[in-house]
């Protein structure tokens, strides 16, 4: 099938039942939004979400742009609660805001403090707020680790990501040995260095030359039981503009024990099925470029998930029970966004709505929707600058399709 059927058959199998409910959770004509699908936006009772509040779009930010921090009552008219604010954000993943796991009333986001990235966590219900030396990007599930990319030098190879404000120091080094994946204690701030770049690229690429190539970390992420944590190993030469190749790498928490899962070059979107499998949209030479399920261990067997349904990329992950997977997809050649719910049990696409978004949300500004789901598995929050007024968290109420939670069904 052409990729033009595989859309047609995608929108036919989403359009079977009415569409959930949406509201609008924020408002211009500041714009709010929350960012990637992999953080904690919801509270554990599910009623207060996390957002940012800006005041333009379309260019990227400089050092001296804010954001607003705040969360949402989505029991009391959608009430914004101001909690602070950053100097250290990207259009793609914001500040890395998210609720500390576990804890009822903190909250976590870096900033910029002079000429370092730190991370304020601040007590939601009684305002203490403390400050941390260094950012961090993923939490470990017990709340004692944060792992951090280099946001310096993400900002410098796809600054949709990273931080302005910053210098990178390695600029023109291509896989410099002191800077990586970072790992910092939540109690005490000391941070120490796991996997440099240079430890990467030690591993050789088996399936092409990458000579001459700068090499980067992105999408960092801890197993649900924190024993391992999976990363992406990105690079790319001066020959390929924006283009880059991509390896996924995991690894024990103390940095040790690293494994290439998918050595291809096309890892994308992805997220942890269990402590021991990755589910992930990656090329294969089995399927091509879908969905499959990496196990993680040496010689790890790689299985397509769902190949002749989920025909598409998109920002993925597993209500709670697992029994429902959340993504959505990349503006199709209407413009149109397409979030859904696919029931691993009866192999049922469930659409959760079609929203546009306008031709100037692209590159390093886009607006994916990027869904995200509340513990009680009843709500779901997307990005999405459909209404008119800018990007905008919209509020899908899919309690109708999920019920409880949907708890039941396989992990």
């Amino acid at each position: 099938m052409t990729r033009r059927d595989l859309l047609a058959a995608f929108v036919a199998a989403a359009a079977s039942e009415p569409l959930p409910p949406v509201r609008a959770i924020t408002r211009g004509p500041k714009f709010h939004w929350f960012g990637y699908y992999d953080k904690l936006q919801f509270d554990p009772a599910s009623r207060y979400a996390l957002g940012v509040e800006g005041d333009f779009e379309h260019r990227l930010p400089g050092p001296e742009d804010k954001l607003r921090i705040g969360m949402v009552d989505t029991e009391d008219g959608d009430r914004w609660i101001p909690l602070g604010e950053t100097r250290a954000w990207s259009w793609h993943q914001t500040c890395m805001l998210q609720w500390l796991p576990g804890s009822a009333s903190e909250v976590l986001w870096n900033d910029r403090d002079g000429g370092r990235f730190v991370c304020h966590i601040l007590d939601v219900k009684s305002g203490k707020r403390r400050t941390l030396p260094h950012p961090i990007y993923c939490l470990s599930p017990d709340a004692r680790w944060a792992l951090a990319a280099d946001f310096r030098r993400l900002y410098d190879v796809r600054p949709e990501t990273g931080y302005a404000g910053v210098p990178d120091p390695n600029r023109d080094i291509l896989a410099p040995d002191n800077a990586g994946v970072w790992r910092m204690d939540l109690h005490t701030g000391k941070q120490d260095l796991l996997i440099s770049f240079a430890d990467a690229v030690r591993l050789p690429w088996t399936q092409g030359d990458w000579t001459g190539a700068k090499h980067w970390f992105n999408h960092l992420l801890y197993a649900p039981d924190g024993a391992r944590f999976v990363f992406l190993h990105r690079w790319r030469t001066q020959a390929e503009g924006r283009r880059f190749s991509t390896r996924m790498f995991t690894a024990a928490g103390d940095g040790r024990d690293l494994r290439v899962l998918d050595p291809y070059g096309k890892t994308s979107h992805f997220i942890w099925r269990d402590a021991r499998r990755l589910f992930a949209w990656a090329s294969q030479p089995s399927h091509g470029e879908r969905f499959y399920l990496f196990e993680d261990r040496p010689g790890g067997a790689v299985e397509p998930f769902a190949p002749d349904v989920l025909t598409r990329n998109g920002h993925c992950s597993f209500l709670p029970g697992g029994r429902w997977l959340l993504t959505d997809t990349s503006p199709d050649e209407k413009r149109l966004q397409h979030p859904y719910l696919y029931d691993i049990q009866t192999g049922r696409i469930h659409s959760l709505g079609h929203f546009h978004s306008p031709p100037e949300y692209t590159g390093y500004w886009r607006c994916d929707s990027t869904p995200r789901f509340s513990p009680d598995g009843r709500k779901v929050i997307i990005d999405s600058p459909h209404g008119g007024d800018g990007r905008q968290m919209y509020l899908i109420d899919v309690a109708g399709i999920t019920g409880s939670g949907g708890s039941a069904g396989p992990r």
